[in-house]
Parts: structure tokens; C-alpha cells; sequence
């Protein structure tokens, strides 16, 4: 009777010790320092590069040299407006550099430690940037130095445990043989250790679906982290250049040449003499190739600097049925079938209109620098959490909308001092952006 006491004491202790590991190895992430990679991109991204070149705001390279100080730093980001409505001079020259353009106030999103890690990767230029014949290698690393230490973690807990199961074991035979020797019993032998823990496994089946339970959900856990960004999350090679969707177009239309800086080679065309449906509409819309024929009827394949530029010119005139010769739409027309690069699932809501007339937002804060694009490429991951955050976080555009008005005076009011984001308006409700 002592024995099999002794023994059922033994196995709650060894499911004790288990449990314990498992949370300890799903816990120490919570202790760990703060991941500046991971923090940039999922934070600071869509707006800034790691190098020095400017996106929505500046690129963050060699910031620590140019801040006054870490602390100012960390008050900025926590709430730039704040700051500038301190008095704060350095705070209002950046703020009137970039044209008045506020930044998120991220308050209690992030901590000290965190700005100090996100800055301490931007302020070093991020990762190196993988060149030539090393752009593979490093995809793959990238891929998996954020594995590296988790699966380190892992290991050492398994030696450990594995380590303390075996102590357990052989504790237990030598104390049940001391326990028949001492009542004049013959020594039982071990038992293999696969034969005795199928023993044990059939004399312990509740404690067994207990640990089969509890293994089952850490596999769904990391399963469901694997999987969900396939198909939407584009493979990063370096922060500041996602390698994403990119794919092929019939007419590899150059938004270099077309829209990007006329200082810098292109010809400063708006986003919405293209794109007209942005401000007035759900969708930003596909121009028809007609809106090129617009320039294009002046603008000649004999003025298009390279062959290239003339091959791509041909397929408008293709598309259109436009006849260089007579200078007439006389031939038979054909329709361009683009390949579309964003794309959200059926089931989710999203309109132009309401993010760039009400909110105020850049095209490039949800799709990237396309001023220096040529043909499109996905550079955010448009992800559930990454459009959530983006709300938590981007104050609301208080003025300039008469019709929003009153319900901004009453936000004010209620909300006094603290910063108003989308968020507080109703911008994390489901019924928002599902149907």
C-alpha cells in the first residue's frame, strides 16, 4: 500500500514538473528583450526606412545621433503632439520639416524598453543589405534567425526535462527496491525504459490526455502562426525592402517615370489623374487605358528615350486600337487584363474614399513608395492585426471635415487631453470592416 502511495505521489509530481516546463517555455518569451526587428516592422514600417532615405516620415537611420536625447525620443514617439505643444523646438522644426504631417501617437502601446530597442535596429541602418549572389542566402536566413533562439530555448528545456524524468525513474527503483529489501521481498528489476513508460501510460490515462491535451495546443498555437500568413505576409530580405507579391503586368507600366519626383527623373503625375476613384469612392479604381491614350496620343513611341519604353508604348496603341500613322482609333481594340496585386478576402469592408478624404491618409501608407516602383509590388501585409494597430494608433483628422463637426467637439469633450485615435471612434468594432 505505501509503495503504490509512494508511487501515484511520484507521478503527480512528474506531471507537476511538466506542466511547469511548458509554462515556462510559453512564458519566457514574456521576459525576453524587447525584438527591434520585429517591433520596426510591425510599428514603424509603412513610414519609415532604416536607411536615410525618406518615406512618409524620415528614414531612422543614425536618429540616436540626431534626437536630443534617448528620453525625448521615447516622449516623441509615445506622443508627439504633446511634445510640440509643449514648447518643445526641436519637436516643432521636424513637425514643419515634414510639412506638418502629425505621426502616430502610440501612448501606452509601447514601452520605454521597446522604443529603446526599435531605435537602437533603425538607428544602425537594420540588417545588412544582402547583395548579389548573397540575396538568396540571406532570404534564408532571414527567414530563420527569428526561429533560432526559440528553437535553442526548446532544446535546452527538453535536456532538462528529459534529464529530470530520468532522475525521477531510477529515485523511484532504487527506493522500491531499498523498500523489498527492507520487508524481505525479492528485488524487482527495471523495466526498459519504453516498456515502463508504456506501463506507466496505461496506469496514468488521465494524466496522459492531460499532457496529449496540453502538447495538442501548444501544436495548434505554433500551427496557426505558420500557416496564417501564408499567401498574405510578404517574405522580408532586408526592412526596408520587402521581397512581396510582384507580379507580372501585360504592359509593365513604370509608376517611376509616371509619378515619382520630377527632381529625380519622373514626371509628377497625381495618383488620382490615374487612379480616379480614390477620394470619391470605395475602390481607387483601374484607369482604362484611354486616360493613357490622353498623353499618349501627343507623346509618340519616336519620343521614348529607350526600346523598351517604345515596345510598351505599342501594346497601348494595341490595347486601343490607335493607329500611329493616321493618328486614329481604326484598328480593333483589346482588352488589357492587369494582374491585381492588392487583394483583401470577399468578407472585408474597405473604402478609398473614407481613408483618404476622412482619414487623411498617404496611398503610401498602405501601399508603400509606389513613386519608385515600377511595375506594383505588395509592400504591407494589408493583415487584419496590421490594419487593427493602425487604428490604435493614427489620431483621428480633426479638422477640414465640416460634417464631422459637432461629433469631434464632443470626442474633445470627453476625451479631454488625451490623443483621439480611430480606435476611439468606433474603429476596432467588427461590424466596421465585415459584412
Amino acid at each position: 500500500m505505501k509503495s503504490h502511495q509512494w508511487q501515484n505521489a511520484q507521478s503527480r509530481r512528474f506531471v507537476v514538473l511538466f506542466t511547469l516546463a511548458i509554462s515556462l517555455f510559453f512564458s519566457i518569451s514574456a521576459f525576453a528583450a524587447p525584438d527591434g526587428k520585429a517591433l520596426f516592422k510591425s510599428k514603424c514600417g509603412s513610414c519609415h526606412y532604416t536607411n536615410d532615405q525618406v518615406l512618409t516620415g524620415p528614414g531612422l537611420q543614425g536618429v540616436l545621433g540626431r534626437v536630443p536625447s534617448p528620453e525625448w525620443a521615447r516622449a516623441w514617439v509615445h506622443d508627439n503632439n504633446k511634445l510640440r505643444a509643449s514648447g518643445d523646438a526641436y519637436a516643432a522644426s521636424i513637425f514643419a520639416k515634414f510639412g506638418g504631417k502629425t505621426m502616430t501617437v502610440f501612448g501606452t502601446d509601447l514601452t520605454d524598453e521597446e522604443i529603446d530597442a526599435i531605435l537602437a535596429y533603425a538607428d544602425k541602418g537594420g540588417d545588412p543589405k544582402p547583395t548579389g549572389q548573397n540575396l538568396a542566402t540571406a532570404t534564408t536566413t532571414a527567414a530563420t534567425d527569428n526561429s533560432g533562439d526559440n528553437l535553442f530555448i526548446i532544446v535546452i528545456i527538453l535536456v532538462v526535462l528529459i534529464g529530470i524524468i530520468a532522475i525521477l525513474r531510477y529515485t523511484k527503483i532504487n527506493l522500491r527496491n531499498a523498500l523489498a529489501e527492507k520487508e524481505g521481498r525479492a528485488e524487482e528489476p527495471a523495466l526498459p525504459f519504453l516498456e515502463a513508460s508504456k506501463d506507466w501510460m496505461n496506469n496514468n490515462k488521465r494524466k496522459v490526455a492531460l499532457m496529449g491535451f496540453l502538447l495538442f495546443c501548444c501544436l495548434i498555437v505554433k500551427g496557426w502562426y505558420a500557416l496564417k500568413g501564408i499567401g498574405v505576409y510578404a517574405e522580408e530580405v532586408h526592412p526596408d525592402e520587402w521581397v512581396g507579391y510582384h507580379p507580372s503586368q501585360p504592359i509593365n507600366f513604370s509608376h517611376k517615370i509616371h509619378a515619382g519626383d520630377v527632381a529625380n527623373g519622373g514626371n509628377g503625375i497625381q495618383c488620382q489623374y490615374c487612379h480616379s476613384g480614390v477620394d470619391h469612392s470605395k475602390t481607387a479604381g483601374i484607369p482604362p487605358v484611354m486616360v493613357c491614350m490622353n498623353c499618349h496620343k501627343v507623346i509618340s513611341q519616336n519620343q521614348a528615350g529607350t526600346d523598351e519604353s517604345k515596345t510598351e508604348i505599342a501594346k497601348i496603341y494595341y490595347a486601343t486600337g490607335w493607329d500611329p500613322v493616321t493618328k486614329t482609333f481604326s484598328l480593333p481594340q483589346h482588352p488589357v487584363q492587369w494582374n491585381k496585386v492588392h487583394v483583401l478576402p470577399d468578407h472585408v469592408f474597405f473604402s478609398h474614399q473614407q481613408h483618404v478624404v476622412v482619414g487623411k491618409q498617404q496611398c503610401e501608407t498602405c501601399h508603400g513608395d509606389v513613386k519608385s516602383m515600377t511595375t506594383v509590388e505588395q509592400q504591407r501585409p494589408l493583415t487584419m492585426g496590421w490594419c487593427i494597430n493602425c487604428h490604435r494608433t493614427t489620431p483621428v483628422a480633426m479638422d477640414g471635415n465640416g460634417y464631422y463637426t459637432a461629433l469631434h467637439e464632443k470626442m474633445k469633450e470627453k476625451y479631454k487631453d488625451q490623443t483621439i485615435t480611430v480606435s476611439m471612434v468606433g474603429g476596432i468594432e467588427c461590424s466596421r470592416c465585415h459584412y
